[in-house]
């Protein structure tokens, strides 16, 4: 299934960590890209971008000004995550079903969502009515809908992995395999 992000609205003296860390979840949680739009922001892109040469796989990041080009010209399904939306409980089983046949573009809100985006998608989706941010939202909802395969993802071409232990911490570098 193919899975694209779109982040609205990055700040660059506000949001680097957040829109970089909306991207590294997005990456490790089964997306195939990223791109965000609001401030060109060259220090996000850079840092996603060495994510992937260190940490394999071929996740994609890039800067879009026109936002609403991102999604009118997407060929696939639409969703925005949204406190105010269906629950995702709900709707995930319908939209899986879609997305397996068209892809899937997954939007995420920075400040302040322009009231249009909620007209220009066939979903918008919340994980929970209560405030949280757009990072735990992307999250949950990719997980729900990959069915948590995505945690068992490899990633091709990686420098650095772990080696998963019950204490302590192992980096195992300079492999360049799927291991």
């Amino acid at each position: 299934m193919k899975v694209d992000i779109l982040r609205l609205g990055h700040r660059m003296r506000r949001d680097k960590r957040t829109t970089t860390h909306v991207g590294l979840a997005a990456r490790a949680l089964g997306a195939n890209s990223m791109i965000f739009s609001g401030d060109d922001d060259p220090r996000v892109k850079r840092s996603i971008e060495d994510v992937v040469t260190n940490w394999g796989g071929d996740f994609r990041i890039e800067y879009r000004e026109d936002w609403q080009k991102s999604i009118s010209s997407y060929p696939g399904l639409k969703v925005h995550l949204t406190m105010y939306g269906l629950p995702v409980r709900v709707v995930i089983d319908e939209i899986r079903d879609r997305a397996r046949a068209q892809g899937i573009l997954v939007i995420v809100g920075g400040e302040k969502v322009p009231g249009k985006v909620y007209s220009m998608v066939e979903y918008n989706v919340s994980v929970t009515n209560q405030p949280h941010s757009e990072i735990s939202s992307l999250a949950v909802f990719l997980d729900r809908l990959l069915e948590g395969r995505e945690l068992e993802a490899r990633f091709e071409g990686a420098e650095r992995t772990i080696k998963p232990s019950a204490h302590g911490k192992e980096l195992v570098t300079g492999n360049r395999d799927s291991s």
